[in-house]
């Protein structure tokens, strides 16, 4: 079931946030600061914690890593003694928890919901910026061992990876994106003892080896092939630009795009043009696309505007950036002509 609503206030940069997520594809804009990936953050540890059992604020902790642990660091900050509350909807379902900017340990927050939420699990996948295949030997031994300063969703995307191949037959669209990934790659992916292998031509080439590109579809190749993403599961993506020559946004939109047509619910950051216009050019009026800016208002304090129209988004400080460049070489360039 797809997430319906994020409610949050004073949790970390908000004030005060209200979003209705689009059930298919949500893009994040916005100036940095502004709470992009936290947004992301706390409805991942939300729909992860359905399907493990965790207790939500220690989720919360492991997943953001706030100084010391201290749950109560994840409020606002304010002066004086505050609480602070996050609120996941899906559907009818929903998921709370409140704690105060004095809260040291996850027991003293207060959960609701909590029983109806995991009794309705749903799979979840978080992709971070850095890319983890390519490090991940050994990491996720020393992560269950010792208490090294990583976020947990990079030991969550390894276990996601290192899912065994969904059992039965491949479906037509999976079969579909599968294949359309191995030919960008010319390849497909193969683990062994922990390390990630492009299986082509040449043999099978470490993952060490390739642009780190490659690896980011190389991983969004096993999380379709072992059926993490799958009808009704939803994916986190923190800036999947991030390494990836631009000639390669248009076949991971339309990944993106295909897997929401298939039932999965999208959810990704980004600061680059290119992605916003692809995007708006690639899909369909049947596509379900929304685009939340994230932005300061008069006060400081973070709010959203959504639209399902690219030119409407507002403010949009990538178009605007984009747009000041251009206008800048072409001052330049009517300068020369004049000299």
């Amino acid at each position: 079931m797809a997430i319906t609503r994020i409610k949050l206030e004073r949790f970390t940069a908000f004030k005060r946030l209200d979003i209705k997520p689009s059930p298919g594809i949500n893009i994040f804009v916005g100036a940095n600061g502004t709470g992009k990936t936290h947004l992301m953050k706390v409805a991942y540890a939300a729909c992860d914690i359905s399907k493990t059992g965790a207790n939500f604020a220690e989720k919360l902790i492991r997943v953001y890593l706030p100084s010391g642990r201290k749950l109560g660091r994840l409020v606002n900050r304010h002066k004086v003694s505050t609480r602070c509350a996050a609120e996941v909807y899906r559907g009818k379902l929903k998921l709370r928890i409140s704690f105060s900017n004095h809260t040291t340990v996850p027991g003293s927050a207060t959960v609701t919901g909590a029983k109806e939420w995991m009794a309705n699990p749903v799979e979840s996948v978080y992709i971070p910026v850095k890319e983890m295949l390519s490090n991940a030997p050994h990491f996720k031994a020393l992560y269950a061992q010792k208490e090294i300063h990583f976020e947990e969703i990079y030991a969550d995307i390894l276990d996601r990876a290192y899912l065994p191949v969904l059992r039965g037959p491949v479906d037509r669209e999976r079969r579909k994106l599968l294949t359309r990934i191995q030919e960008v790659m010319e390849g497909k992916v193969k683990i062994k003892n922990e390390e990630a292998f492009l299986k082509n031509r040449q043999g099978d080439l470490e993952f060490t080896l390739l642009a780190e590109g490659i690896r980011k579809l190389g991983l969004l190749w096993l999380l379709i092939q072992n059926g993490t993403l799958l009808k009704g599961s939803i994916l986190f993506w923190d800036e999947p630009e991030t390494n990836l020559n631009p000639r390669l946004y248009g076949t991971l939109i339309d990944i993106l795009l295909d897997l929401q047509r298939t039932g999965v619910q999208v959810f990704l950051a980004t600061h680059d043009y290119v992605i916003l216009k692809e995007f708006d050019l690639r899909k369909t009026s049947a596509d379900n696309v929304l685009f939340h800016s994230l932005f300061r208002d008069s006060d400081g304090d973070i709010q959203c505007d959504s639209t399902d129209e690219y030119l409407q988004i507002h403010p949009n400080a990538i178009a605007e950036t984009f747009a000041d460049l251009y206008t800048r070489e072409i001052r330049r360039s009517m300068d020369k002509d004049s000299e």
